[in-house]
């Protein structure tokens, strides 16, 4: 594998894998990385918390739980214990594929039902994990690559409503809002092309920061969840009570499968970012991080963790690939999860600032992905593979009732679009044949 280029400014990586960053420096890339994660852990507690109808108050101590574990499962997964973490600069978090079998059972059971389900169902991905050495095989560069376009594409539309305003805003797609999200596009473009050493690698938070200045004359911050959080809230195990039933667990087994198929095109995405092609060791390891963590995290009152696939496109973007930075990520995630103030603080980003940085960030994937087969022979064999699998991934994220009749287990398998096209292109370069080139 060629060494990892930024697809934007052309450079190779400054700092790789092992190499650490002056500590000022890996602070600020840290903090990158949280703003990439914060939405998206912090709106699976939110969601779950709304549906089942819990008051404020626990709500608020959900997405404590969550932010707490997530930053000890990016640390075990980027700093690495034993056999446990692939470690890579890998950022883990509370995954939407648990939304739906979360509301389901919590429906019936409640929390305690929910938490239970999440440690018993964590053992599916221990297992699995075990298992990814024989199956490596099936992962060729049409294959990678495939998924690592995927995460990307299927990510776009994301940013696209963050951008907007948010799905489901009153104010969706005004101006005010695209003028925002374009000036934080255009600030972290220029500073990430132009800027040299520190402010191109910073690129995306300083335009992060530039979105907070320019929303405060516009009125987009709302400063009341920062007065309203808590000074310290300590995660408390059990604080809901558990409940172990079969029948609960259930629902999360598909949700468990789907992640772990992500988690391993995650993974890849990293490595082909990072400028290292991951083993098969280090693969099995980053799975059993997935399973450990969100054991421990049913313990503290959170949902499964898994990879987020947001935070690749900030490697190449960056040009920086240091586990230590992602370390410190998942240290600063625990004393957010502590500090309920200082998690508001970031909480508060109007989505056209995030939207701004994301169609940046998640284009930079996809083009990495891009870069993987560009040296794919792209024969008629390889073309199908592509074209059928980034047409289903993609078909299913636009139109999600597409697959609103399979039967449950299959819904499950396919209702992400990274699933579905991982699925079929794992299919595909099984019963395809390979062509043969005869010489003349």
């Amino acid at each position: 594998m060629g060494t990892a280029k930024n697809i934007l400014n052309n450079t190779e990586i400054i700092y790789k894998i092992d190499d650490k960053p002056p500590l000022h420096f890996s602070i600020l890339l840290a903090l990158q990385h949280i703003m990439a994660a914060f939405g998206g852990i912090v709106a699976v507690p939110l969601v779950i918390g709304g549906v089942l109808g819990l008051p404020i108050n626990d709500i608020a101590y959900l997405v404590s739980a969550a932010l707490f574990m997530a930053g000890v499962t990016t640390w075990l997964q980027a700093r690495g214990l034993g056999k446990i973490g692939a470690r890579v600069p890998c950022v883990m978090g509370t995954d939407f594929t648990f939304v739906g079998p979360s509301i389901a059972v919590g429906l019936s059971g409640g929390l305690p039902a929910i938490f239970g389900a999440t440690i018993l169902g964590s053992f599916v991905e221990i297992v699995l994990s075990r298992f990814i050495k024989p199956l490596r095989k099936f992962f060729p560069p049409i294959v990678t690559g495939t998924v690592v376009i995927l995460i990307g594409l299927t990510l776009l539309p994301v940013s696209i409503d963050w951008a907007a305003g948010g799905y489901g805003a009153p104010d969706y797609g005004s101006l005010k809002n695209v003028v925002v999200a374009m000036s934080v596009l255009f600030v972290t473009m220029l500073l990430n092309r132009y800027g040299k050493g520190f402010v191109s690698s910073a690129s995306v938070i300083l335009g992060l920061i530039f979105g907070y200045i320019i929303s405060f004359p516009l009125g987009l911050l709302n400063f009341q969840p920062i007065k309203d959080a808590a000074w310290i809230a300590f995660p408390t195990p059990f604080k809901y009570g558990i409940s172990f039933d079969f029948k609960y667990v259930i629902p999360f087994l598909s949700a468990y499968l789907v992640t772990t198929i992500e988690t391993v095109g995650v993974l890849m995405a990293v490595g082909e970012a990072s400028g290292k092609e991951l083993s098969s060791e280090e693969i099995s390891s980053g799975i059993l991080c997935d399973g450990v963590g969100s054991c421990l995290a049913g313990f503290f009152n959170a949902g499964p963790n898994t990879s987020f696939s947001q935070n690749v496109g900030l490697i190449p973007l960056t040009r920086v690939a240091s586990k230590f930075v992602v370390i410190l990520a998942g240290i600063i995630l625990v004393l957010l999860g502590i500090f309920p103030k200082i998690g508001a603080l970031v909480a508060i980003m109007p989505n056209p600032v995030l939207g701004g940085a994301g169609i940046i960030m998640f284009g930079v994937v996809a083009a990495a992905g891009i870069k993987t087969i560009k040296d794919v022979p792209l024969n008629n064999r390889n073309m199908l593979i592509l074209a059928i699998s980034l047409g289903l991934g993609l078909g299913v994220t636009v139109r999600p009732d597409f697959i609103a009749q399979l039967p449950e287990i299959l819904k499950g398998l396919f209702s992400s679009g990274i699933s579905a096209g991982t699925i079929s292109a794992l299919f595909l370069n099984i019963i395809l044949k390979e062509e043969i080139i005869q010489e003349e």
